[in-house]
This record gives C-alpha cells, sequence and structure tokens, in this order.
C-alpha cells in the first residue's frame, strides 16, 4: 500500500522539541549523559530543566514539524 504524498514531520525533531500553546519551542539541555561527577549539584539540576529555544532558530524547528502551532 502506498502511503499518500505530502509533507512530512521531521521525526527526529519531533523527538527533541515541543511547541508550546503560544507557540514557543521547548527542549532539553545537552551535557547530562555522562561525566556528572564533574559537575556541581546546582548544575546537574539546571540541565534536567527545559528551557525556551532561541528565536532565531524557532523558524526552522517548526518549518520540520508541520502539524503544530
Amino acid at each position: 500500500m502506498r502511503r499518500p504524498k505530502g509533507i512530512k514531520t521531521k521525526k527526529s525533531v519531533a523527538k527533541r522539541f515541543k511547541i508550546t500553546a503560544t507557540g514557543k519551542v521547548l527542549a532539553n539541555h545537552a551535557g547530562k549523559r555522562h561525566l556528572l561527577s564533574g559537575k556541581s549539584a546546582k548544575r546537574r539540576r539546571r540541565l534536567g530543566e527545559t528551557k525556551v529555544v532561541h528565536h532565531t532558530d524557532e523558524y526552522k524547528i517548526k518549518q520540520s514539524l508541520p502539524f503544530t502551532r
């Protein structure tokens, strides 16, 4: 069976970013996979939070996620 033609969501982007109801783009911090003993507890806590992506990168991310706001 053939897949219908059209615009597709970039699944790699969909797994990494989230679009809020107001249109902001959220992402996870990098650097919390390994070498954690060298990082302070405060830094490790901050890395666990999500951050708002800079507005210059929002456009490309939203183009890869066509079925969101």
